[in-house]
């Protein structure tokens, strides 16, 4: 498991877990706790949360890349990654580092937390190294839909570390999520439709075409939006109000720019939106609990 001396190996192992994208599926998780109307646990349990989706999060994101070592290659976006490379080789001592890094989040959930907390928390990662990875993308346009669902996983994780039997705040927020995957994940797949098309991957753009994606992305950016307000009904207060308009207002302009415009340049705009869409309501989530 060494890199060349060319790339450093902290950078090439922390490229493996897409730890970007770990931080955020657990500040989701913390967004879920906050948004839950039951008392928060302690200090250092909250701790644990946010590291156990950190890492269950990141076991599913080297999953990932450990096995499309053989598709990441054909697309020029994803050719440099370390297994597809060549960088690391792609040996069971890797899937085995892998499989022992996600028992340790989902055990350390269940000690710390509860086990409704270890299996959202392994959900979380299944949905995105096994229903996503293994068993859609290669298969279905929906891929990303049901896929999707890892980062809905997150918010109902955090929600049962204060209450295992939830309530409809946290199951509205995991919609949200659910929701908000689809739109900013195609905006992206139409910048890299060459790319899909050619590693014959069924992301929507490839099945459809780009005038009809842009179209459904818009839509479901609709749908997003409205779901957005739905915590209002249950606590959310006026902080989380004007990130769901100005955020959801921002994703939704950039979207019908899209469906007008379809072009990869109106599609980056529109993934880049999503993702100030998400973040602002993830962090206005937690300022509501905050003040």
């Amino acid at each position: 498991m060494t890199a060349p001396a060319a790339i450093p190996v902290w950078r090439a192992v922390i490229s493996i877990f897409k730890l970007r994208i770990g931080l955020v599926i657990a500040l989701t998780a913390l967004a879920g706790l906050a948004i839950s109307p039951s008392p928060a646990p302690g200090a250092w349990q909250i701790v644990v949360l946010f590291f156990a989706v950190l890492v269950s999060s990141a076991s599913a994101g080297a999953f990932n890349q450990y096995y499309e070592a053989d598709l990441d290659p054909l697309m020029q976006r994803t050719r440099q990654r370390v297994f597809a490379s060549g960088t690391f080789a792609r040996s069971p001592a890797w899937l085995a580092a892998i499989l022992i890094l996600l028992a340790l989040s989902v055990a350390a959930a269940w000690w710390a937390l509860n086990v409704w907390v270890a299996l959202y928390t392994f959900l979380g990662a299944f949905f995105y190294g096994v229903v996503y990875t293994v068993w859609l993308k290669r298969r279905s346009w929906m891929n990303i839909v049901i896929g999707g669902l890892a980062g809905s996983w997150a918010v109902l994780a955090g929600a049962a570390a204060a209450d295992p039997s939830l309530g409809a705040a946290p199951l509205a927020l995991a919609w949200i999520l659910f929701l908000w995957t689809p739109p900013h994940f195609w905006s992206l797949a139409m910048v890299c439709r060459d790319d899909y098309e050619a590693a014959k991957v069924p992301m929507l753009p490839v099945v459809v075409g780009d005038e009809r994606a842009a179209r459904i992305i818009f839509f479901s950016t609709v749908a997003l939006v409205f779901s957005a307000f739905i915590p209002l009904a249950y606590g959310m207060g006026a902080v989380y109000f004007l990130a769901a308009a100005s955020g959801g207002g921002f994703f939704l302009y950039r979207a019908w720019q899209l469906m007008r415009d379809p072009t990869k340049e109106r599609a980056l705009k529109c993934f880049l939106s999503s993702l100030v869409q998400l973040s602002i309501l993830l962090i206005a989530t937690l300022l509501e609990v905050i003040w």
